[in-house]
């Protein structure tokens, strides 16, 4: 996820470098949210960019693939430095914001490696991690070091054939509203691949639940009406291209139109048509309480990631 994130980051700084006017963007700053293709990155102050990347893994093997990643991405990305082996306290020492894209279960580990406090002594942690919280966070790092917690999702990802879908959505911890500079700079990171909003934590596990698992629910969903079309006599290819964008225009009119499912649902039903026959079939079948408690069920175990076992 940090290498989505990252190249979202870069993708956005490119573009801005071969444009050369800025158009202003339509994201909405006071609500949190912001449209993928609208990163906050074209408009911002140039001296308020980031000009140097440095991405630290385990392996050097890793650390190979990552530097032809991110080198077929431009010029930006041929500048990013991949270190490996034990360079995190280094990393964080050259860093002015630090995020921490690991396991949850090795959170702590990082952030308590000899001479990491002093690395990241007064700067900006940002943390990726599903069930360590912000309390957990504080108590791993000195009392300046301002600590956010941030849940992107796997449509941020780069894909294996290297396009970026840049349709994630991202929730981020609230900020003191006096840090106006910071908040610029996470809404940048995170509008760059995808939508974000600014949510409490305390609904963090819900999120992970909706949003980090949610592509896995849509997916199953997804792959049982293609086997639908298949056994109506499509062919998969054709079936997967009208489900899939199905699903995504349907989605884009209930984000980008504000009509509620609801009224999504009932503006296909008409009296006595296949939809409802369709409709009725789903409710047979407890569609909607089965994944209501797919998403509650989700977010009880998402509260236990991250917590040391008993």
């Amino acid at each position: 996820m940090g290498i989505a994130v990252l190249s979202g980051v870069l993708t956005s700084l490119e573009t801005r470098l071969r444009s050369p006017a800025h158009p202003s963007s339509d994201q909405e700053p006071a609500s949190g949210i912001s449209t993928p293709t609208a990163s906050m990155f074209l408009d911002a102050p140039e001296e308020t960019l980031p000009s140097r990347f440095i991405a630290t893994v385990g392996r050097e093997e890793t650390a190979r693939k990552l530097k032809k990643t991110f080198a077929a991405m431009g010029r930006l990305g041929e500048q990013v430095e991949v270190k490996a082996g034990g360079q995190n306290v280094w990393a964080a020492g050259e860093a002015d914001v630090i995020l921490v894209c690991s396991k949850p279960n090795v959170a702590k580990t990082i952030l308590l490696e000899e001479g990491m406090s002093q690395a990241v002594e007064g700067k900006l942690v940002i943390s990726i991690c599903a069930g360590v919280t912000i309390a957990q966070l504080r108590s791993w790092v000195p009392a300046s070091t301002k600590i956010v917690r941030a849940m992107p999702n796997t449509p941020c990802k780069l894909m294996p054939v290297g396009t970026q879908i840049r349709e994630g959505m991202t929730v981020v911890s609230p900020l003191d509203p006096s840090d106006t500079h910071y908040r610029s700079l996470i809404l940048a990171i995170f509008t760059s691949c995808g939508r974000c909003r600014f949510l409490d934590e305390k609904h963090f596990d819900a999120c992970t639940a909706l949003a980090g698992s949610g592509p896995a629910f849509v997916a199953l969903v997804l792959e049982a009406m293609v086997d639908g079309g298949v056994m109506m006599g499509l062919p998969r290819a054709e079936a997967l291209e009208l489900a899939a964008q199905t699903l995504q225009g349907t989605g884009r009119m209930a984000l980008y139109a504000g009509l509620h499912p609801a009224q999504l649902k009932d503006s296909v039903t008409t009296p006595g048509g296949c939809t409802i026959a369709g409709l009725l079939t789903l409710e047979d079948g407890r569609v909607r309480s089965t994944m209501a408690r797919a998403i509650q069920v989700a977010t009880n175990h998402a509260a236990g990631l991250g917590q040391d076992k008993k």
